[in-house]
């Protein structure tokens, strides 16, 4: 199978506060345990991705997505590793990397450098130099020590699957990391650089931090959508996915979605990847009447190769009749669905143009769409 991760989510974030644990809360518009997950994900071939959780939170979590399994978790992070191993037993596990949820934005190069690192090692994990003069005392300085040789230890901690399984048997559950667990049981554990971005959150402080980190590195993309089609005989519509019944219908190649081809093209718009013609050509019998969610999904589906999550969508129909207000939601909802993202990212309103031109003269429909696309 290869290589496997175990995400650590079971614990209740206390010293951060709040109403709910800190692995449920946003960041950035996902939960932390969203990123931490799809930081792993986005790395395309770990599998599969083990989230542990407490039991108070099974049935009750947020969806977490249909390719990570979800297992239950122990009193201590120890336990809680260790149910996550003894669930990858038998599965051609031959490395894995167990990584703590409170560090949701782990880049993928390091990631990377734990994974080669394994080439050579039973384990490897990521660290950061202690570069700060260091001080013991209470409330006054009692003493000084020498920073030589002292790392910041990061997740994910990777291994090989056999030997960290049995170093687990054979611990007593009181090691603060897998590391130290490694270290017990006789392993070799290399050091490869981490990175100042995969901070922890424990305090609201660190929020603020990950929060600055996310705003710095993000890659932001707006994209714009227009598509109008004329009306021919027949008795519905369909707009954005929703069939509308109407004394008329829309004439196209396709199914004549004008909604969702105008969000469609805007996608490919933020992605400069051309457009739905480009991609389905009408001059192509076998697109002659294709439902116009193939092409919508399509367009989502390129985003994502690339990394990049659909922020909000927002599509306007131009109009006098049909009257879209009494099926907008449901547009919405059929939009989000496609797309893949909640309901209350997508907005599908409509206005009239006062009886003035084409859509005046209810010849036709026209619609206009912007998205905006976030790669982290």
């Amino acid at each position: 199978m290869g290589t496997a991760a175990i995400i650590v989510a079971a614990g209740r974030g206390t010293r951060v506060g709040g109403p709910v644990a800190k692995q449920w809360r946003d960041l950035g518009g996902r939960s932390v345990a969203r990123r931490a997950i799809d930081a792993f994900r986005a790395v395309g071939d770990i599998a599969p991705i083990v989230v542990v959780l407490a039991a108070d939170d099974l049935g009750t979590a947020p969806a977490l997505g249909d390719d990570v399994e979800i297992v239950t978790g122990g009193g201590t992070r120890a336990e809680s590793v260790r149910a996550g191993l003894e669930s990858l037993e038998g599965r051609g596990v031959e490395t894995v990397l167990i990584h703590d949820v409170a560090r949701p934005l782990v880049p993928a190069a390091v990631i990377g450098r734990v994974r080669a690192a394994l080439e050579q090692a039973d384990g490897a994990a990521p660290a950061l130099t202690v570069s700060d003069a260091l001080w013991y005392g209470t409330d006054r300085v009692t003493g000084t020590r020498d920073r030589t040789g002292l790392w910041r230890a990061q997740t994910p901690q990777g291994f090989r699957f056999a030997p960290i399984l049995a170093a687990h048997r054979a611990h007593d559950g009181t090691a603060p990391d897998d590391v130290a667990v490694a270290r017990a049981a006789g392993l070799e554990v290399a050091i490869v650089t981490g990175d100042e971005a995969n901070l922890k959150i424990t305090t609201e402080a660190d929020f603020a931090r990950a929060e600055k980190e996310l705003r710095g590195d993000m890659d932001v993309r707006t994209g714009t959508g227009f598509d109008v089609h004329a009306f021919a005989e027949g008795d519905y519509v369909i707009l954005c996915g929703v069939k509308v019944p109407h004394d008329r219908t829309l004439k196209g190649h396709s199914d004549a979605d004008v909604g969702l081809h105008a969000v469609t093209d805007a996608i490919y718009g933020a992605l400069a990847d051309g457009d739905i013609g480009r991609h389905f050509p009408p001059s192509d019998p076998k697109w002659k009447g294709a439902a116009s969610h193939v092409f919508l999904t399509h367009a989502a589906g390129r985003a994502a190769e690339r990394g990049y999550r659909l922020s909000n969508v927002d599509c306007t129909l131009v109009c006098e009749r049909p009257k879209i207000g009494p099926h907008a939601a449901a547009m919405a909802g059929e939009i989000a669905r496609l797309v893949k993202v909640a309901p209350e990212r997508v907005s599908v309103k409509a206005t009239t143009s006062e009886t003035l031109g084409f859509t005046g003269r209810e010849e036709g429909i026209a619609a206009l769409a912007t998205v905006t696309l976030v790669a982290p």
